[in-house]
């Protein structure tokens, strides 16, 4: 086969061998290497763009940062979108076949693609509405953690502890999820705390409040109060609440404080008590006894 021949088998393979059709419109190799030229074109384009507004527009109006993921991820999005189009247009491809292109993946979606199209919407809900953002710190299914990533299928959460925990984006909107970070980030916290009975309780309470006040990351205001909730089997409980800034600090607030209180009682004298039994034992002497008279 000469180099003539050749040439003309590639360029009849590359732009006139149909590969498969969409509403009677024909796709061939060259249509497919310009579509993906197009998004890699548009993928360039979204990053000198998305690069161009985090450095010179968005630092200078200091937007917050789960705003700016979010207007940079539809930035994104946009542009992705409108270099797709541009590149089926450039072939020729109808804003008709591309719709058939889009019924075609529905078809799958109705044999098996649920889950992922419902993540897939999700996320697009989440970015737009913003109930979850970068940043926030989350409590969803016993997981405790800050979001990392918001992607279209999935979000990224991660632990005090490292741990990186990926969560269906549909989960974050059909399950309950406490979010600490949502409107106001002020979160007050309860610590319960138990005294032995015969112990001062308005000295414990004044005690409560007072290693409330000394800790810098308690809050003022609100003031911390000093609840006795109830008569226990085998103490007085009481429950110690108090303000601070943010959920972040939560559990190494409770440390300081349970350190605190455990030094203030020991120092005033209050004891926190083991659980107690009382055990009354009954003699079987008269009993026995009185069994052996009658017999």
């Amino acid at each position: 086969m000469d180099s003539a021949n050749l040439w003309a088998n590639i360029n009849y393979y590359y732009k006139d061998f149909v590969l498969f059709k969409i509403q009677n419109v024909g796709i061939t190799i060259s249509h497919l290497v310009v579509a993906v030229i197009a998004v890699l074109l548009s993928l360039v384009v979204s990053q000198i763009i998305r690069s161009s507004l985090r450095n010179q527009v968005f630092k200078k109006l200091n937007i917050d940062e789960g705003l700016e993921y979010t207007l940079l991820r539809l930035v994104h999005f946009l542009i992705l979108f409108i270099g797709i189009y541009i590149g089926l247009n450039t072939v020729n491809v109808p804003l008709g076949a591309i719709l058939g292109l889009f019924a075609v993946i529905g078809v799958g979606i109705g044999f098996g693609l649920q889950n992922l199209t419902s993540n897939f919407i999700s996320g697009i809900i989440l970015l737009l509405e913003r109930p979850v953002k970068i940043g926030d710190r989350l409590e969803i299914s016993g997981v405790w953690g800050d979001v990392k990533q918001v992607n279209l299928r999935t979000t990224l959460i991660e632990t005090p502890d490292g741990i990186s925990v990926i969560v269906p984006n549909s989960k974050l909107l059909e399950n309950e999820v406490v979010n600490y970070s949502y409107g106001n980030p002020k979160i007050r916290l309860q610590v319960p705390v138990g005294i032995a009975y015969g112990s001062d309780c308005q000295k414990a309470a004044e005690v409560l409040v007072h290693v409330a006040l000394a800790n810098k990351r308690v809050l003022a205001e609100p003031k911390p109060k000093a609840w006795f909730r109830e008569f226990g089997d085998s103490s007085l409980n009481f429950m110690l609440l108090f303000w601070i800034p943010n959920a972040v600090e939560k559990y190494d607030v409770i440390s300081e404080i349970n350190y605190a209180i455990d030094a203030g009682f020991r120092k005033n004298g209050i004891e926190i008590p083991f659980p107690q039994r009382d055990l009354h034992l009954r003699s079987t002497e008269g009993v026995i006894r009185f069994r052996q008279e009658n017999n």
